[in-house]
């Protein structure tokens, strides 16, 4: 029996059986329309609207690498949407765990992956190398279990959790059978993935708005650098703005490419590439001003790359604390708020800027 749903009665329920009992017919992971699905998909609708068309937008620029790296490996296609739910397809994304970028890998398995990570370098966010590695892991995954749900709570929850739970269950293999024997964020995981495959299949569905990416996946290419150079240099010669190189370049921690014993990739708009190549001499000769304390303070009000929090500051609290909770400093803090001084009291609101 199927739930309702406040947001899904708002749509056809025969329309949407129909466009499950599609997407189930064109991919070799199963795909169920129950209660817990009904659920998440209603939440997602709901709580999540924006973070949706976000993922939609970015789809354009990341879907097509991952599609291609999931047909090397001959995995289904679907399996992209992992990504959207690990991180809203962000390369940038940091969980509370320390998990980092598109698919979400810890640092400590980094080298399970043999992707690098070191001061100037993570490989963690690389989209290419990344997207690769979580393409082996989810074969290695589907070897064991040869189930594309268990493999996908396997991805979550790690397979000792899977196997633990089918030991407890009394050896069933079906994910819906050993779902209550596993944690609470492996239980959702697999009901999230089919709601995220649905809404982002038939966005129009739900009124979902699609905004069109900035620079496609199609439209960039990349050189083989095999020295160091950093963005403000490329950025003065070639005026691609140096945030525009960091969204492109997510992988370079300190908006500076080093120099390896390997080459290192550098992303570019495809119409820069030859911009960039015949003026390669200039941009490796050009000097950049040195970021010092002075810089930093004249651009203590910078917002670029940051979101917004209010912050309500709690009696005994102060400006160092405050700075150091949120990975910024007293002159943000002062320039954010217009204040002449670090005197603050409580209930007083404070707007805050976080990086992305």
């Amino acid at each position: 029996m199927i739930a309702s749903a406040s947001v899904i009665e708002k749509s056809s329920r025969g329309n949407l059986e129909a466009c499950f009992k599609h997407l189930d017919q064109k991919t070799p992971i199963e795909v169920t329309l129950n209660d817990e699905v009904l659920t998440k998909i209603d939440f997602f609708l709901s709580q999540r609207r924006g973070d949706i068309e976000l993922a939609l937008q970015r789809a354009e620029v990341y879907f097509p690498l991952i599609e291609e790296m999931l047909d090397k490996y001959d995995l289904p296609l679907e399996l992209k949407y992992l990504a959207v739910i690990e991180s809203g397809l962000n390369p940038l994304a940091r969980s509370s765990s320390g998990a980092v970028g598109i698919w979400q890998f810890l640092y400590n398995t980094c080298s399970l992956f043999d992707l690098q990570v070191d001061s100037y370098i993570d490989e963690r966010k690389d989209p290419y190398k990344a997207t690769e590695a979580a393409c082996k892991y989810l074969s290695y995954l589907y070897l064991t279990y040869h189930d594309w749900n268990l493999v996908m709570a396997s991805y979550n929850g790690g397979p000792g959790e899977v196997r633990k739970a089918i030991e407890r269950s009394g050896g069933k293999t079906n994910y819906w059978e050993i779902r209550p024997y596993l944690s609470a964020q492996a239980k959702a995981y697999v009901p999230a993935f089919i709601a995220m495959m649905y809404l982002m299949t038939y966005p129009e569905n739900h009124g979902l708005h699609k905004r069109p990416a900035d620079l496609g996946y199609r439209m960039t290419d990349t050189l083989r650098i095999s020295y160091a150079v950093s963005f403000q240099q490329i950025s003065s010669v070639i005026g691609l703005p140096v945030s525009q190189l960091a969204e492109m370049n997510p992988m370079y921690s300190k908006l500076y490419i080093p120099r390896r014993e390997q080459a290192c990739i550098l992303i570019l708009p495809r119409e820069l590439i030859p911009v960039y190549l015949r003026n390669e001499k200039k941009i490796l000769t050009t000097s950049v001003p040195r970021t010092d304390y002075n810089t930093l303070l004249s651009e203590a009000g910078s917002t670029l790359n940051r979101n917004r929090v209010v912050h309500v500051v709690q009696r005994g609290e102060f400006c160092h604390k405050i700075a150091i909770n949120y990975n910024c400093t007293i002159e943000n803090i002062k320039a954010w708020n217009n204040l002449n001084s670090t005197t603050l009291y409580p209930g007083q609101t404070l707007n805050i800027w976080v990086h992305q």
